[in-house]
């Protein structure tokens, strides 16, 4: 028999952690992995979108990373588990800055900030830098609350959000559209 996507025992609100402890749906825990997952799903989007094999590489690599901070999120801290986990690295982080200096080193400079827009697939990265934002904001919320969020994936959404931002650009860039500046109204 095929395996059962559904399991009913999330009927009344509540789901299970890796290590088996239940929460209800809206714990922090279960609203930050959920935002990664979004994140995730969003990046997918941008994948379908551009034809750049290169960009298509780099965000299968973040896809791949995105899993593991999210089996991390998922996990009870106060609970041994079984199952070997994947980690998230500095060598993660460091590979994400190396790909931001290298597409910079392409980009027309900034000076000023820029609307988002202007070609669909660096419309929907901008998309994902935002949920990337706020993937990070739950996880520096949840450190206040005294949840265990290993700071590695703080960091990591961090420099992935910086990523997203000069990715959408180098997007554009790549497709001959380019960036909008913001005028402010006076």
């Amino acid at each position: 028999m095929a395996f059962k996507i559904y399991t009913k025992t999330g009927d009344k609100g509540s789901t299970s952690l890796i290590g088996g402890v239940r929460v209800p749906k809206n714990h922090i825990r279960i609203e930050s992995y959920g935002t990664v997952d979004e994140l995730n799903s969003y990046l997918g989007m941008v994948r379908d979108m551009t034809q750049d094999v290169i960009v298509n590489e780099w965000l299968r690599e973040i896809q791949d990373r995105l899993f593991t901070i999210g089996s991390v999120l998922a996990t009870d801290p106060g609970k041994e588990v079984k199952m070997k986990l994947p980690d998230i690295h500095d060598t993660d982080v460091i590979w994400l800055e190396q790909k931001i200096d290298e597409m910079n080193e392409t980009l027309p400079e900034m000076r000023s900030f820029i609307l988002p827009g202007g070609q669909l697939a660096a419309s929907t990265t901008h998309v994902a830098r935002c949920v990337c934002r706020r993937a990070e904001r739950i996880c520096v919320g949840m450190q206040q609350q005294e949840e265990v969020v290993p700071e590695i994936i703080v960091r990591y959404l961090n420099r992935l959000s910086d990523f997203l931002f000069v990715l959408a650009r180098h997007i554009s860039h790549i497709n001959g559209v380019e960036d909008t500046p913001w005028r402010a109204r006076i």
